[in-house]
C-alpha cells in the first residue's frame, strides 16, 4: 500500500472506507495462511537448522513467527471490529465528528498493517536466508 494512498483518507466515502477494511482484512487472512506455512517450512528442517551453527538464528526466527501471530490475531480482531463500526456508522444517525474519528482509526490500522507487513517479510527474508545456507551446504556434502 503506498503513503499517498494514506493521504486520501480523509476523503475517503463509506464505500471506500469499506474496501479498504475488506482488503485489509483479506490481506491479512492470507498472511494467516503464509505465517503458518513459513512455520511448518522452518519445522520440516527442525533438525538440519538444530545441527547447523544457525540454530540461535532458528530460534529467533520461530519467536518472530510466534510474535507475528499474536500481532495478526490482534490485527484482525481490529480490523473486524473496525468494519463493524463503519456499518454502524452508516446505519445510525451523523453524530458530530464521528466520521473523523473513525477515520483516524482507520489511518493507524492502515499504517500499522503496512508495519506489520514490512516485519513479516523481513522474517521471510531471514527464513530463505538460514535455510538457502542449509540447502547449500546438504549440497555440498552430497557432492563430496
Amino acid at each position: 500500500m503506498s503513503t499517498t494512498h494514506l493521504k486520501f483518507i480523509e476523503w475517503r466515502d463509506n464505500n471506500g472506507l469499506h474496501k479498504d477494511t475488506l482488503r485489509s482484512l483479506s490481506d491479512l487472512k492470507f498472511m494467516k495462511d503464509e505465517l503458518q506455512f513459513l512455520e511448518n517450512l522452518v519445522a520440516a528442517h527442525a533438525l538440519e537448522v538444530i545441527s547447523e551453527a544457525s540454530s540461535e538464528k532458528s530460534k529467533e526466527i520461530k519467536q518472530e513467527l510466534e510474535s507475528h501471530k499474536e500481532i495478526l490475531e490482534k490485527l484482525l480482531k481490529e480490523l473486524e471490529l473496525h468494519s463493524n463500526n463503519l456499518q454502524i456508522l452508516m446505519d445510525d444517525e451523523d453524530v458530530p465528528g464521528e466520521l473523523e474519528v473513525y477515520k483516524n482509526e482507520h489511518y493507524r490500522l492502515l499504517i500499522e498493517e503496512m508495519n506489520f507487513h514490512s516485519a513479516v517479510k523481513k522474517t521471510k527474508k531471514n527464513i530463505f536466508d538460514m535455510l538457502s545456507e542449509i540447502f547449500k551446504k546438504n549440497k555440498q556434502k552430497k557432492l563430496t
